[in-house]
């Protein structure tokens, strides 16, 4: 497992307590694994950062790394929704990031990210 890039399903299932999630970050941190956050995840799944213990200790783990969406990312994401004609910004964030890395996905939202990351392995949440 070169990485796990995760969406913003990923992210709510791991706060519901979905062990599944849980287990798949324990065997990807074991196995000294990048798990990836982009920004736009973390802005559509933080809402009580003093309540959302499990994602708070996600975001201080050292396996964890955050993609922004800085100007060059923005482009290439606008370059994407284009080609794709689709307008979600945050699953073409997760889509690149892990395009670029070589990452699978955690995704709650399969066949979305399938059509935007086509060479990447998803797996559903």
């Amino acid at each position: 497992m070169s990485g796990l890039t995760l969406d913003t399903g990923a992210l709510i299932a791991l706060e519901r307590g979905n062990r599944f999630v849980a287990a798949l970050l324990q065997r990807a941190i074991a196995a000294k694994a990048d798990i990836v956050l982009p920004t736009t995840v973390i802005a559509q799944a933080m809402r009580d950062p003093a309540r959302q213990v499990a994602l708070n200790l996600l975001l201080r783990a050292s396996a964890t790394s955050i993609a922004d969406l800085d100007r060059p990312t923005a482009v290439a994401v606008g370059r994407i929704l284009a080609v794709s004609r689709t307008s979600d910004i945050t699953d073409a964030h997760v889509a690149l990031t892990a395009t670029t890395r070589n990452h699978t996905i955690v995704t709650s939202d399969p066949e979305d990210l399938a059509a935007l990351a086509p060479n990447c392995e998803l797996i559903e949440v």
